[in-house]
């Protein structure tokens, strides 16, 4: 019996050029705010034409790898913002068919759990951001997008609170689904609103006093409430999200 391969890829210049570039930031050859050589250097040392460079370089900084220097016309290596990680995920999460469930129970296996992080670990600066984002929430009462964005920052600032880059960037995605998902009910539940801005004080609270196991419970009654809006709303769960 005869054995079948695979056609091999043939990916452009571009692509090489970039994949080299990307294995030296993140094997930390090449440090954040470091200056990559010029365009035409760097077609130099690859041996291909500037403007294979120059599409490599545009890859780059659409994933916020690099970015062009204040100044100058080189680039310069940068960190991506969690946002920026975070959009290609919630991306091809909603390309799957990511539903409000999917998104519910991702937020009851995280979100407890960075609560009580937050709890032990934040700061004065910390404290701050999430009272300023309770704040947000209630002045934004009237603007169904401004409440949904202000609902989602709340806990975002929590993720920051609890100082775990890797638990920041595992909520980033989900958050960007939350406010989708939480605007198409909010205004369908009266008490919506009350228990959000209840959760949010009751919350602060305990980061307040480093109460980790009330941070932890209020928020698994916070998450719990958004599977009940959606049951109240009379939205089925299984409605997938739009990004």
């Amino acid at each position: 019996m005869s054995i079948e391969f695979e056609p091999i890829r043939m990916e452009p210049a571009y692509r090489k050029v970039a994949a080299a570039l990307l294995a030296r930031i993140t094997d930390r050859s090449l440090e954040a705010g470091e200056r990559l050589a010029s365009e035409t250097e760097l077609a130099r040392q690859f041996g291909v034409n500037r403007s294979t460079v120059r599409e490599a370089l545009r890859e780059l900084e659409s994933h916020g790898l690099v970015q062009r220097a204040r100044g100058s016309r080189r680039m310069m290596i940068t960190i991506p913002e969690h946002e920026v990680t975070a959009g290609g995920i919630s991306r091809a999460l909603t390309l799957h068919g990511v539903t409000a469930l999917h998104v519910w129970e991702g937020l009851s296996v995280l979100e407890p759990p960075i609560a009580e992080a937050a709890a032990r670990r934040r700061t004065a600066e910390d404290l701050n951001a999430l009272t300023q984002s309770a704040a947000r929430f209630l002045a934004a009462s009237a603007n169904t997008a401004a409440t949904v964005h202000a609902a989602a920052e709340f806990i975002r600032s929590l993720g920051a609170a609890a100082h775990n880059p890797v638990l920041s960037l595992a909520q980033a995605p989900l958050l960007q689904l939350l406010e989708p998902s939480l605007g198409l009910m909010i205004d369908r539940v009266p008490q919506a609103r009350i228990r959000i801005a209840t959760a949010h004080r009751n919350l602060i609270e305990a980061v307040r006093t480093r109460d980790a196991v009330a941070a932890s419970t209020w928020m698994v009654r916070h998450v719990r409430d958004f599977r009940r809006g959606y049951e109240i709303a009379g939205i089925s769960l299984d409605r997938a999200i739009e990004g």
